[in-house]
């Protein structure tokens, strides 16, 4: 199994960093999204139904699928022989990135169903600040991968 794993590296490695770029890109356009929707929705009547469809299809069509697959790679790259010093401290910084922004995904998805029921408290000026998460998170987490401190 080792070998096998070894030997599927560069497309284990490849799989990973895709699904990442495609799970970052939604994590940092779903906030965007609720802002406008905090923002503009009310001017328009057209318009919530429009974010509802918008952030439905990212979270659920995009970024959930994206997580999975970021996850089930990594955890392949974890078990790759030769791939992870556990003493050093990057694969731990790493792991608390990645939780982070699995944190944050869980709460962007608990936001859209206050959308749905009428019930969003949060402001426009909050979601933008909550977007800076994802950034600090991917400062984390490729610092960590490419200089293995």
């Amino acid at each position: 199994m080792t070998n096998f794993l070894s030997d599927i590296y560069p497309w284990t490695k490849a799989i990973h960093i895709i699904a990442m770029i495609a799970w970052m890109a939604g994590l940092f356009y779903l906030p965007r999204l609720y802002v406008y929707h905090v923002e503009k929705g009310d001017q328009i009547n057209s318009l919530p139904p429009l974010f509802e469809i918008m952030e439905r299809r990212l979270l659920r069509v995009i970024m959930m699928p994206a997580m999975i697959v970021t996850w089930v790679f990594g955890l392949v790259l974890l078990f790759t022989p030769g791939i992870v010093n556990w003493n050093l401290i990057w694969p731990w910084t790493k792991i608390i990135g990645v939780v982070g922004l699995t944190w944050f995904h869980h709460w962007l998805a608990k936001r859209r169903k206050d959308f749905l029921a009428k019930e969003n408290k949060i402001s426009g000026r909050t979601f933008r600040l909550m977007n800076e998460i994802p950034t600090i998170m991917l400062i984390l987490i490729v610092f960590s991968v490419v200089l293995k401190f």
